[in-house]
């Protein structure tokens, strides 16, 4: 089965470029970026539970989120600033994995209204390097955010 979620990952370069459609408004969609509660559901999997320690959805807002296995073992933790927050339009933050090589990295999210129904988000995101991003490629990061979309169509699409 083809994913949704597109990836383009131009070789050479230190950024690339995640695209979805989703049969949400896009008022829905943003929303699931936004709400703290909402980023639990879809970001949790069944290995592990995402708590949002802090969400600061604004401009120059902050966020923290963490991640527990089953047994309560902090797995993932990730901070960021965000630097533009125009409600169903764009989100850009910084996005930084704790204790990790990654280094920090930075995401700019356009979400586009396609129909009354429908919607796209567009999610550049820019590494230090091409070495960083190639290594986060070689992860299952592709399988990761398809996961993440897909769930995000499901629990959203109940809130019509």
């Amino acid at each position: 089965m083809e994913r949704k979620t597109k990836i383009n990952a131009e070789d050479g370069k230190q950024e690339l470029v995640i695209t979805r459609e989703f049969d949400l408004p896009v008022e829905l969609l943003f929303k699931a970026h936004a709400e703290p509660g909402l980023v639990e559901q879809w970001m949790s999997n069944p290995y592990a539970t995402m708590k949002v320690l802090k969400l600061e959805s604004k401009k120059h807002g902050s966020y923290q989120f963490e991640s527990t296995d089953a047994k309560g073992n902090v797995v993932f933790k990730a901070n960021g600033v965000i630097h533009e927050f125009v409600p169903n339009r764009k989100i850009t933050r910084t996005f930084e994995m704790e204790n990790t090589p990654f280094g920090v990295q930075l995401e700019l999210s356009e979400f586009e209204k396609l129909s009354d129904d429908t919607s796209r988000i567009t999610t550049h995101i820019i590494y230090e390097s091409v070495a960083l991003r190639d290594q986060v490629l070689k992860l299952p990061f592709a399988q990761g955010i398809s996961m993440a979309h897909d769930r995000i169509q499901d629990i959203v699409s109940k809130l019509k």
